[in-house]
């Protein structure tokens, strides 16, 4: 059915749940697993003239946030080898989530890719915005929506 599956994950509870459901379907198929995080591109803040905080350089938040991208990654990796799934780990910084995992489900050659659903309702969902949406109107992959 399917040979590589990517799921993403964020850390929540939530995508965990996403990560189970991906990795047993990964057994039962005998597909490779890829866990993906995308983590928030570095950006400086304006600060209004006479207002200075003192902001990491670059290199230390791309170290830092790799550093926590793999932590993230392992509690994942462990979560889906409970599951008894063969599994894979990527990460990458990017502004647009939706389309880091689009492009990281590409790059994995991923045949299905597995979310977890916030839930989010109304004026929160409006003004937030879905990933999952998003990613579902980006790619051609099926995509499993876990809730």
């Amino acid at each position: 059915m399917f040979r590589r599956i990517l799921v993403s994950t964020d850390g929540t509870p939530r995508s965990g749940r996403a990560i189970k459901t991906a990795a047993s379907l990964a057994r039962t198929c005998g597909a490779t697993l890829t866990i993906y995080h995308a983590i928030p591109a570095y950006r400086t803040p304006y600060y209004p003239e006479g207002v200075g905080f003192d902001w990491p350089p670059e290199s230390e938040y791309m170290r830092e946030s790799a550093k926590e991208a793999a932590k993230l990654l392992a509690k994942a990796r462990a979560l889906a080898a409970k599951e008894g799934a063969t599994v894979e780990t990527a990460h990458s910084h990017s502004d647009e989530t939706a389309e880091s995992i689009v492009a990281a489900a590409s790059k994995a050659r991923a045949e299905l890719i597995v979310m977890a659903s916030h839930g989010r309702k109304g004026l929160e969902k409006m003004l937030i915005g879905s990933e999952t949406q998003r990613v579902l109107s980006h790619t051609k992959i099926p995509v499993l929506v876990v809730r």
